[in-house]
């Protein structure tokens, strides 16, 4: 919920790489605040705790920008590849009760039948919830589930208030038996090669001897 993810918010007037590197090296994190037809809103965030509260998918926060609130979705995080560390933050305001599209992750629970594995195919849903009641995850259960079966974006349920905007026919999950790998043919296969080329290599050696 938004209300569990408070963050105080200065405004900030200095810009470029240079002033970046300064917010990041303060424990701070740069961001920039957009939509509803306002004005961009160049932000500077509270490094750990932004951190902390963006590990999850779809977080809604609630900044306090200079004594005023504002709710704001976290459209995408920006990370250095290398050590993973959290770059820049954009940020779109929302509204109580206003509904937005997001990319929900898929999350599998249970087991199927003995012997089967269940793969995810689809790993997000694209759905339309409210802004400030967006679900973590999805959950499919796959419990007892047989060979062939499989389940379809259209038969997944949904949370309260939900809606699938992914196509219904798209595959989210299919159930089969693992692939079987015989592993005895493959060295014998190698070792035929081998004595191939040993052949061909002595057929060589004799024929320039002649």
């Amino acid at each position: 919920m938004a209300d569990d993810n408070k963050l105080s918010a200065e405004l900030r007037t200095q810009f470029g790489k240079g002033a970046a590197r300064k917010i990041r090296a303060a424990d701070k994190i740069p961001a920039v605040l957009y939509g509803h037809g306002t004005d961009p809103q160049h932000l500077t965030l509270p490094g750990h705790e932004t951190a902390l509260i963006v590990r999850k998918a779809n977080a809604v926060l609630t900044l306090d920008i200079e004594g005023g609130t504002q709710l704001a979705l976290v459209k995408d995080v920006q990370r250095d590849p290398v050590r993973q560390l959290i770059e820049h933050l954009d940020l779109i305001v929302v509204k109580k009760g206003e509904k937005v599209h997001v990319e929900v992750p898929v999350h599998l629970e249970g087991e199927p039948v003995a012997g089967l594995i269940a793969d995810l195919d689809a790993h997000t849903l694209q759905l339309e919830v409210e802004a400030t009641h967006i679900p973590e995850n999805v959950v499919v259960s796959v419990e007892g589930l047989e060979d062939g079966s499989q389940i379809h974006a259209s038969d997944v349920k949904l949370p309260k208030g939900a809606a699938l905007l992914t196509e219904g026919d798209v595959l989210v999950v299919h159930v089969h038996e693992p692939q079987k790998v015989d592993l005895g043919e493959e060295p014998a296969a190698e070792e035929e090669a081998a004595e191939e080329t040993a052949e061909a290599a002595a057929e060589e050696s004799a024929e320039a001897a002649e």
